[in-house]
């Protein structure tokens, strides 16, 4: 017997073949985003109104209403429960359309690269 997996229940699961529709069938089969700049700690914003629009999936009308307020792209994926690489693209068609901008955090605001390999070096040290 399956226990139900956290959190909201999709309309594409089936209690006993898991998911019915796979990840490529949301993108329409493209791996790649249209738009290179969705770092997974880039903040997305909604600037636009989905309503309307022809041609969004049910999803792209989510993104949209969660980024409402500033998001993470990895917070985006893990409401969705999708995968990065997924909400990637969808942010792509999204920002084409101008539904959406991204930020990306100032480089200042990220740690030196010295710091995170000594960070791991000492993690695999334990």
């Amino acid at each position: 017997m399956r226990a139900e997996p956290p959190g909201p229940q999709h309309e594409w699961l089936d209690g006993a073949a898991g998911p019915v529709v796979r990840p490529y069938t949301l993108t329409g089969g493209r791996v790649r985003p249209s738009f290179d700049g969705f770092d997974l700690v880039a903040f997305v914003l909604a600037v636009g109104n989905p309503t309307g629009q022809p041609g969004l999936q049910p999803e792209h009308r989510r993104l949209v209403e969660l980024a409402r307020r500033p998001a993470a792209v990895a917070d985006l994926a893990a409401d969705l429960d999708l995968a990065v690489g997924v909400v990637r693209v969808l942010l792509g068609d999204l920002l084409a359309r101008g539904l959406v901008s991204v930020h990306e955090p100032p480089a200042a605001a990220l740690p030196d690269n010295d710091i995170l390999k000594a960070v791991v070096s000492g993690l695999r040290a334990l």
